[in-house]
């Protein structure tokens, strides 16, 4: 490995994680932005695609936000014709699932997130990078 990197002013696992999770997270949303989508929006109409009848509860948890933020966030997805929200009334049972669409989009935006783990990850990328790439893909391998 070659020295010609600076040492990073603090040598916290915390501080230098969040350091690049913001580094990715701005590389996502510029990848995203021309799909009109968001990191959140892109989690959220994800949750919604995987988890069949994901109560609002449940997306506020999974988003780490507000049951009303996530009310909001879904009432902006069915305007864009992204979600179909069946629910009949607050309070009953979620039935909220994503429109062909909503399917067509995530299909583009994951590989928009497939460009940007390559350049963040790939084999060109700096070398630490590389290796923390490889800890979290082998940290969650199932």
């Amino acid at each position: 490995m070659s020295n010609d990197r600076p040492a990073p002013p603090v040598t916290s696992p915390s501080i230098i994680l969040l350091t690049l999770a913001r580094r990715i997270e701005t590389e996502l949303n510029a990848a995203l932005s021309p799909l009109e989508l968001t990191v959140s929006r892109l989690g959220l109409l994800g949750h919604i695609a995987v988890v069949p009848g994901v109560s609002f509860s449940d997306l506020a948890r999974m988003s780490g936000t507000t049951v009303q933020s996530v009310h909001t966030a879904v009432k902006a997805l069915v305007g864009a014709g992204l979600v179909h929200d069946h629910t009949a009334r607050a309070g009953s049972a979620s039935a909220i699932e994503v429109t062909p669409e909503g399917a067509r989009l995530l299909e583009a935006a994951k590989e928009a997130v497939a460009e940007v783990d390559e350049r963040m990850f790939g084999p060109d990328a700096d070398p630490v990078q590389r290796q923390i790439g490889q800890a979290v893909l082998a940290a969650f391998a199932l």
